[in-house]
């Protein structure tokens, strides 16, 4: 689909995916309407930030804005903050905001993003910590705790990423940090067993509590805290708790709207749905993988951003389909560790370097690299990401030793022995 240069494109959603999709409307040269509205009442900002700088004090919010909030009036884009659609109608290609007024649209993007998960009916109240005005609340507990003369205490419940972070934040702050984790191990999702093992150490030394293998049976009030029971009779008071067990996609305007949906809206490789007109793109999005068959959605900001801005190039009659390599980074106590690919689909790990330290990780599944983990080896990284998007085979012997060199064989991996995986033997 190409939009007339002086049509209207409606934009849903205000975090990265939908603001670059703006951005690379106008950057592609379309000069008609641009219409962009969230229920967010900020202007588009860092998500990332929120458990790490925005949690700890490093940063302010106006740190974290994408744009100077001027930006977007100036590129002539009607930023509508703190507005929700409650309803889009794909056959006559228009939109019902909160407030009952309508409006049409000669494309439609869909980038509404995700939703923390509670754990309903057990905890409704807990914090989560995903937008901006999220972190307001918590600190104030942490701080009142403080004022009186007490270590604030926090418990968290989930040990992903979101979690993790937090953990890492709030034990900066001098709060006393206990973890709860449902699964067998932290950052399990995300991480090897040997990385994530080296969180778990690195946290531990720093004083954060972590407990696995913990299913919650009750929570209740005790005396203006928290208290948590799990099924085994363990126990834990808490002046906070944060709940960061994952997110849920926003993907019921789409459904509403007859459009395909399967755990987030399903968009081809272009970012279009199965309705003409309408695209969906970042955590809210369900769309092909390329490299290794099937579907995923994926809830990276650098993911986000890469499809707000296909999406885009996908509404104005682009040809070139998305299949970019996900990559995100975590920074805990100071530290960064750089994800790139799937490592969870490997079936080996190879690790150059010290693992509590300096470290470069290969996932490999039978020969195929099809993930990479680094630590103060972004280049490193950078290379895999590129070898992961060709797919190559790497011999045995390519891989032995530290002395591997991923950015030279990212140029021309042929000239090392790689094979194509076209090539490669079943």
């Amino acid at each position: 689909m190409t939009v007339a240069p002086d049509g209207r494109v409606v934009i849903v959603g205000t975090g990265i995916a939908g603001a670059t999709a703006a951005e690379t409307l106008r950057k592609n040269g379309f000069a008609g309407s641009i219409v962009m509205a969230g229920d967010d009442p900020s202007s588009p900002y860092r998500r990332p930030m929120v458990s790490k700088e925005l949690l700890s004090g490093a940063a302010g919010a106006d740190k974290a804005l994408l744009r100077p909030v001027e930006f977007w009036a100036g590129k002539d884009i009607d930023l509508r903050a703190g507005t929700s659609v409650r309803a889009v109608d794909a056959a006559d290609a228009r939109v019902e905001f909160d407030d009952g007024n309508e409006l049409s649209f000669d494309a439609l993007i869909l980038a509404t993003g995700g939703r923390p998960r509670r754990l309903s009916p057990l905890l409704d109240d807990g914090h989560c910590l995903r937008h901006m005005h999220d972190v307001g609340p918590l600190r104030a507990v942490l701080e009142a705790a403080a004022s009186g003369g007490d270590v604030p205490s926090l418990v968290i419940i989930g040990g992903g990423l979101v979690g993790m972070e937090v953990a890492a934040s709030a034990r900066g702050l001098g709060a006393d940090v206990t973890v709860l984790e449902a699964s067998g191990r932290i950052l399990e999702r995300v991480l090897p067993e040997p990385i994530s093992a080296a969180c778990d150490r690195m946290h531990r030394e720093r004083g954060v509590v972590v407990q696995t293998g913990v299913r919650l049976a009750e929570v209740t009030d005790s005396h203006g805290r928290t208290r948590l029971t799990a099924a085994d009779g363990r126990v834990w008071i808490a002046d906070a708790v944060v709940v960061a067990v994952g997110m849920t996609p926003n993907d019921e305007l789409g459904e509403r709207a007859g459009l395909a949906v399967a755990d987030g809206i399903v968009v081809d490789e272009r970012c279009a749905t199965s309705a003409p007109g309408i695209y969906a793109a970042g955590d809210v999005a369900r769309f092909p993988n390329r490299i290794l068959g099937g579907t995923q959605r994926v809830e990276h900001w650098s993911h986000a951003q890469a499809h707000g801005a296909a999406a885009a190039r996908g509404v104005l009659g682009g040809s070139e389909p998305y299949e970019e390599v996900p990559w995100c980074w975590t920074t805990q106590f100071g530290r960064t560790l750089q994800i790139s690919g799937w490592p969870g689909r490997g079936t080996e790990l190879m690790v150059y370097g010290d693992i509590d330290g300096d470290f470069l990780a290969l996932s490999l599944d039978a020969d195929r690299l099809v993930g990479v983990i680094g630590a103060g080896r972004p280049r490193d990284v950078r290379a895999a990401r590129s070898l992961i998007k060709d797919g190559p085979f790497l011999p045995r012997e390519l891989l032995a030793g530290d002395g591997i060199d991923l950015v030279e064989m990212s140029t021309a991996p042929e000239r090392f022995g790689a094979s194509s995986v076209a090539a490669a033997p079943e």
